[in-house]
């Protein structure tokens, strides 16, 4: 039997997934990290993007809107504001947030305006990737 660890992801709405797994992927801070049972302590601001947990032939995604993963050597902790199983992302009201958040930019009038439609856009672009991201394993694993 492969090793495990735990895994909690957590928002401000509550929990979203616990349970245990083989491998986690998420983008911290400087690029994506990859997580494997007794990964040294680390604690890391995440950006808006994919978080995959691997647990044998099972992958789960969720999209977070950032947030803060905190790894000790058998447990890992995602703490995002938003977070959702990509499986219930909308791809519909992803690509209007990022036309909203792009049109948002192009009539800003401060440097606060623009900061927020960036934030608003990156949100979006990573719900995108999310969907596609999964979509793309779906149609490799013939479940689409």
């Amino acid at each position: 039997m492969a090793l495990s660890m735990q895994v909690d992801i957590v928002s401000a709405e509550g929990e979203i997934f616990s349970g245990k797994a083989e491998m986690l992927f998420a983008q911290a801070a400087n690029g994506e990290v990859g997580i494997m049972p007794h990964h040294s302590q680390f604690l890391s601001q995440l950006k808006p993007g994919t978080v995959r947990v691997v647990s044998g032939d099972e992958e789960d995604h969720f999209y977070i809107n950032g947030g803060i993963i905190e790894i000790q050597p058998s447990v890992v902790t995602i703490l995002a504001d938003t977070a959702i199983r990509a499986a219930d992302l909308d791809e519909s009201q992803a690509k209007e947030a990022k036309q909203r958040a792009e049109e948002a930019m192009e009539n800003a009038k401060s440097e606060i305006d623009i900061a927020r439609a960036q934030v608003e856009l990156a949100e979006a672009v990573a719900q995108i990737q999310a969907i596609s991201k999964l979509r793309d394993r779906l149609q490799k694993t013939g479940m689409s």
